[in-house]
This record gives C-alpha cells, structure tokens and sequence, in this order.
C-alpha cells in the first residue's frame, strides 16, 4: 500500500479522475490517505480522516512512508482553528493561507515537517474556542457543495470541521454522521452542540446542523446561517417557512 499527504492549503477530491468531475470533498493541508490506483494525471485516495474516497491530482501532494502514515493514525496532529492561518514555506519562501482544521503534522514547536518540506506556523497554535463560537465563526460562509472551509463549506462538511476543531472525529456525509452518536429524545431537550439530522419525502437524510439552544439551529443552507428549530423542522423567517423536517437528534460531545 502507498500513502500520500497534502502540501497545500486545500485540495478538492473529484468523484471521478476529471478536472471537469464534482468535488465530493475536500482535502486540507496535512491531512493523509491511501493511495488505491493511479491513472493519468490522477490518483484515487481514500483519506485516513473519514475514510472518504475520490481522486485528486498527482501535483496536489506528496508521498508519505508506512511508519509515518501509522504515526499520524496513532497520534493525530493539532490543528489550525482560525478562518486562515499563514504557513511560511521555508523551502521556496512562500506563503499558504490554510484553513481552519488544517493538521499541522509532525510539528516541532511552531514548525511542521511534510517531507522535505518545512512550514513555518504563523500565529497562535493552541486551543479552540467553545463549540457554538467555532460554529459562529463560519456564518455567511456561503454553500458549496463538497466545501469544507470559510470559503466554501456543505452541510455536513461545517458539521464535520467544527466537531473537528473540538478534537471529535466525523464521518463525511450527513447520512453517516446520523449512525454514529446518542440519540437525543426530542428537540426539546437538545443541548448546545447536538446535530439535527433532516430527511426528504423519501425518508433519505440529506441535510445536518448543529443545535445553538433557545430553539435555534445554525447550518449550511445557500450560507452558513442562524434559523429557528422545533418540532416540525427548520423554520426560515426569510423563506416564511419551513425548509427541513426534522428526522433525529444526536449528541457526540
């Protein structure tokens, strides 16, 4: 098996080996994956992070031996909580802008190693802040589907970063996220940090946001936005109605 990590600030993971394919996701800087098969100019990778698959560009990374990947896997690195972090690029004198839930892999003091890369961190590394102030740091970031940053973020990609940020693991999609978890009885007795799960007129689950309390839910829906939740769903005083019919409650942390 061949592994691979990410050397720039964010990379997007194709459904199919085109430039012209959807992004299903997004990989940060930092983040590894195994590497299933090589075509042309592409690679399909399946990531270490939510064991999501899809292809990137053979340019957009570099190679990672076992033992690293095994030591990234066991020892999960910190990572950025900031909207955008500078990292100097020592080697060539540049800057990246990473985004928020970037990994600084191998780091020593304010410097992570990526090969023979080194990039020097600028800025505060340390703690986050609590989970609905992270979730508040993204709105009016606007939808983007397969997003994961300020730039750009889906559904379950701001679900996925900001659980991230708190040092909680999550799936990718929606529909995974609402497998994992404890289920919460009722909307009203949510607390601060659950995820709300939405399902359509076939039952399917396809949308997910995070509960703020006082019947207020915050998610990625044309942007990342603030609407009220009861029973019944997300009501959006924009829309002057309903736009999700509530399917489950889960609470991670």
């Amino acid at each position: 098996m061949e592994y691979g990590i990410c050397n720039l600030a964010v990379v997007p993971l194709r459904a199919e080996p085109s430039d012209r394919s959807e992004m299903v996701s997004q990989v940060l800087f930092g983040e590894a994956f195994e590497i299933l098969e090589w075509k042309d100019k592409w690679v399909q990778i399946t990531t270490a992070l939510d064991n999501y698959t899809g292809w990137i560009d053979r340019l957009q990374f570099v190679m990672l031996g076992h033992l690293a990947y095994k030591r990234l896997l066991q020892n999960p690195a910190p990572v950025t909580y900031r909207a955008i972090t500078q990292a100097w690029k020592i080697t060539d004198n540049t800057i990246l802008y990473l985004p928020a839930g970037s990994s600084l892999v191998f780091l020593e003091g304010t410097t992570s190693y990526i090969g023979n890369q080194r990039f020097e961190i600028i800025g505060e590394i340390g703690e986050t802040d609590g989970i609905a102030n992270i979730a508040q740091s993204f709105l009016n970031s606007p939808y983007l589907w397969g997003g994961k940053t300020h730039m750009g973020i889906d559904c379950s990609g701001f679900t996925q970063v900001v659980y991230k940020l708190k040092g909680i693991q999550l799936k990718r999609d929606a529909s995974l996220q609402a497998q994992e978890g404890t289920t919460v009885d009722s909307v009203l007795t949510a607390k601060t940090g659950d995820l709300a799960f939405f399902n359509n007129e076939e039952g399917r689950i396809t949308h997910v946001g995070i509960i703020l309390g006082g019947g207020q839910i915050i998610h990625a829906s044309g942007k990342v936005k603030i609407d009220m939740i009861d029973t019944q769903g997300i009501y959006s005083e924009e829309l002057k109605r309903y736009t999700h019919r509530l399917k489950i409650i889960k609470r991670y942390l």
